[in-house]
């Protein structure tokens, strides 16, 4: 395990030499949740972002079809053709500063096809041991659940966005999805 600006990392051996943290921004361990943020928002759920709806989303004005940034469809608002989080917009960089960024869905396609993936609970907490088919390391990524108003699936689901919006509509973006019998890398939300 070694650190960056403050924050631990794991080298699980991966193609890419990606590195991934050992916790999720906004958490204290490795099997604490962490925070909850909309795509592309850097103020999360422990900031005050109490609801995640289209009306309190920051880049449309109140729906789906009204994006004000990260648009490549006019049926989804103004197009600006960017498909990837911009630094000022990703989580991660916002929070930890230093070289942190969120996972690119092809990232995310890397860790589940190179990895091993086990259910099973840390400290309590139910997700998944992703662990290296190359050396010992290995990571843990809690079934967190996701935020609307209110917390769901919190212990039996995760739902981990990725830096990458998701081609087929500008109103969604990858992210990695889990439960404890399926794992979708490339999942669109």
């Amino acid at each position: 395990v070694f650190d960056t600006n403050g924050h631990e990392y794991v080298d699980l051996g991966l193609t890419s030499g990606t590195l991934w943290a050992t916790m999720n921004v906004g958490a204290s361990s490795p099997s604490d949740y962490g925070d909850y943020f909309a795509w592309g928002e850097v103020s999360g759920y422990n900031n005050g972002k109490n609801s995640f709806s289209w009306s309190t989303y920051k880049y449309c004005n109140g729906s789906s079809n009204s994006m004000t940034k990260y648009c490549t469809s006019g049926s989804y608002g103004n197009v600006d053709n960017k498909t990837e989080l911009e630094l000022s917009d990703d989580a991660a960089r916002h929070n930890w500063g230093g070289s942190w960024r969120m996972p690119s869905n092809a990232q995310f396609k890397e860790l589940y096809s190179e990895c091993t993936w086990t259910w099973t609970t840390l400290d309590g907490v139910s997700g998944y041991r992703v662990s290296s088919k190359k050396n010992a390391n290995s990571l843990f990524l809690p079934a967190a659940g996701y935020r609307s108003s209110t917390l769901n699936s919190a212990g039996s689901r995760g739902d981990y966005w990725s830096r990458s919006l998701y081609e087929g509509y500008s109103s969604g973006a990858y992210v990695l999805y889990f439960n404890s019998g399926y794992i979708d890398p490339s999942n669109s939300y």
